[in-house]
């Protein structure tokens, strides 16, 4: 219905006639008419019963509009001439090509969601891709947008808003809270610049513009729907078709990763993930081991909000302690105070690198553990870490 719309009103920017389209109990759905729109037309279901493809009936010309063997609409002109009857003619052999070209699109996005969830056999990938009209050597990049309540059609029309015509984008639905966007860069002079010879990233103009996208889109999203629950998944830049699922995984662990160690970013790079990615890929027995001997007896827990908010602003501050009193409005000797308290309790003198060191890990440590116990897919043998 909607490529019949979308035909009808391109048709009305050169065409002087009224066309329309109506189903097949011949309510009018679309028209350059607009007072035609929701009226019945009483000369469609006696149309639709019969063998003819084209009639003639109180002076208006019907054509029938069949794709995969099912009558999708009736499409009519007002006129019972030859020239009205060509122009009609046209417009259902335009509404046959645009039809023809939604399933080659619709069967290009499935044939990439199996690409990204690795159901496509890597020989076969080159051959599809060609069938589908989709490049198979390009540089690409993964977006994986994660909402907390189930996506509406409209967050499509925004992302189509926000990134059109600047950039090349495929937009996958994966399921009802996430949308996979494929970042087409070919367009960027030097893309093969964009890699370097360990597959990151290198530090260059095009790649600021690159790294603005996810930005773009959150600001856009934003806009429109004021404080959107949105987080953004970013992977690295891949060379090849056969490569994006790579990418798309890297997007996928950036979310994972960052909502347990940095969940109050709402875009998370998967190359600047530094600890968090080392410590999500150990076993939590062996985290569970190292918090034991860094908090014995259950010390982090003697530590109250104030002194674990003093705490943050002193790693914030690289442990600078005359801008952590001026960021937090205490006097240096009240932040003394309080770091010889983290002392006293666990034994770390944070005004060490080394020590300073230790506890950010185990802290990061205490989080991701907590993250598992919170999903149940890891149940401490302590009370508390």
């Amino acid at each position: 219905m909607e490529v019949i719309k979308r035909c009808i009103d391109s048709a009305s920017l050169f065409l002087d006639a009224t066309l329309g389209a109506a189903d097949k109990e011949g309510n009018i759905f679309a028209s350059t008419d607009d007072e035609l729109i929701g009226i019945k037309d009483n000369s469609v279901k006696p149309f639709v019963l019969s063998s003819d493809d084209k009639t003639i009936a109180g002076g208006n010309t019907y054509i029938k509009v069949n794709h995969d063997q099912k009558l999708q609409a009736v499409i009519f002109i007002k006129g019972a001439d030859v020239v009205s009857a060509n122009y009609l003619e046209l417009l259902a052999s335009w509404i046959d090509s645009a039809m023809k070209e939604k399933n080659v699109e619709e069967e290009g996005e499935g044939f990439l969601k199996n690409v990204l969830l690795e159901n496509e056999l890597p020989g076969d990938i080159p051959l599809k891709a060609r069938e589908y009209r989709i490049p198979y050597t390009y540089t690409r990049q993964a977006l994986l947008l994660s909402f907390k309540e189930n996506y509406t059609i409209e967050v499509k029309t925004i992302i189509n808003e926000i990134l059109q015509p600047d950039y090349s984008f495929y937009i996958l639905g994966m399921d009802e809270k996430h949308l996979v966007i494929i970042l087409d860069l070919g367009k960027f002079e030097s893309t093969e610049e964009l890699l370097n010879e360990h597959g990151e990233e290198d530090d260059n103009k095009e790649l600021q513009i690159i790294n603005e996208i996810p930005k773009k889109l959150y600001d856009g999203f934003s806009e429109k729907l004021l404080e959107p629950d949105l987080h953004i998944g970013v992977g690295l830049i891949v060379k090849t078709l056969k490569d994006i699922p790579k990418s798309y995984r890297e997007a996928s662990l950036a979310l994972t990763v960052g909502k347990i160690f940095e969940s109050d970013k709402k875009i998370m790079r998967y190359n600047k993930l530094g600890l968090g990615r080392l410590i999500y890929q150990l076993p939590p027995t062996l985290c569970q081991m190292f918090l034991a001997e860094v908090f014995e007896d259950d010390t982090y827990e003697q530590l109250d909000a104030e002194t674990l908010l003093t705490i943050d602003k002193f790693f914030e501050n690289s442990l600078n302690g005359s801008e952590t009193s001026r960021q937090l409005f205490v006097h240096r000797n009240t932040l003394v105070y309080r770091l010889d308290k983290v002392e006293k309790i666990t034994g770390l003198d944070l005004r060490s690198f080394d020590d300073a060191v230790l506890f950010k890990l185990a802290s990061m440590v205490r989080k991701y553990l907590e993250s598992l116990e919170t999903d149940g897919t890891f149940n401490p043998t302590r009370n508390r870490w």
